[in-house]
């Protein structure tokens, strides 16, 4: 099974990927997780994508997407498939993607963006364990319900930092969508549904 989840930041595909790789048994392949993996190992790939991020530049499409294939070509994604989160993000990516693998199923989790900020901005996170919690749904905790740890706003979950990654979704991503509807590729979900009639409908849709 080779599928993307494409979505705006806050979307809740970091959610839904976590129920989705317990389900089918597939890899999560994070763009993140790829990056942070090959920076810390020092490999040649991660010390030029390093070089980008201590600029405070965003990394180039063919690095990425060179740390992306790297990822896919290793076993685990040979034998299994993979769900890809963060990749590809605008459509030179997803062509780049279509020459080394075959996508199957592209799952566009559907939030509207107002909503979005409003869902971000009230994000909280637990220091120690990562466990995700909404201000709206805490009755004023601040600690977290799974470990005990404080809950804390992200760096970049403030308005003006999510307004400028909505506005980037939008101008990169958001073609993604049509892309792959064109391809045949593309189901779109209800992102503004419960977390689990969410992932009912994704399983759904995936068939």
């Amino acid at each position: 099974m080779n599928v993307i989840l494409l979505g705006a930041p806050g979307a809740g595909k970091g959610t839904q990927a976590t129920k989705l790789v317990e389900k089918y048994n597939v890899p999560h392949v994070s763009t993140g997780d790829i990056f942070r993996t090959n920076i810390k190992g020092q490999t040649p790939i991660g010390v030029v994508a390093k070089s980008y991020i201590d600029k405070g530049q965003l990394v180039p499409d063919e690095v990425t997407v060179e740390i992306v294939k790297n990822r896919l070509n290793e076993e685990d994604c040979q034998q299994k498939g993979y769900l890809l989160d963060g990749f590809p993000r605008n459509v030179f990516q997803a062509e780049e993607l279509d020459k080394f693998s075959n996508v199957e199923k592209v799952v566009n989790v559907s939030v509207d963006l107002s909503k979005l900020l409003k869902r971000i901005t009230g994000r909280r996170v637990c220091s120690k364990c990562g466990e995700s919690y909404h201000v709206d749904f805490l009755n004023g905790k601040t600690d977290c319900a799974r470990c005990g740890g404080e809950l804390i706003q992200r760096a970049d979950d403030n308005e003006a930092t999510v307004e400028k990654r909505l506005a980037v979704y939008t101008e990169q991503t958001k073609p993604l969508i049509e892309y792959y509807e064109k391809a045949g590729k593309l189901v779109t979900v209800d992102g503004d549904k419960s977390i689990d009639a969410v992932f009912a409908e994704i399983c759904e849709k995936l068939g």
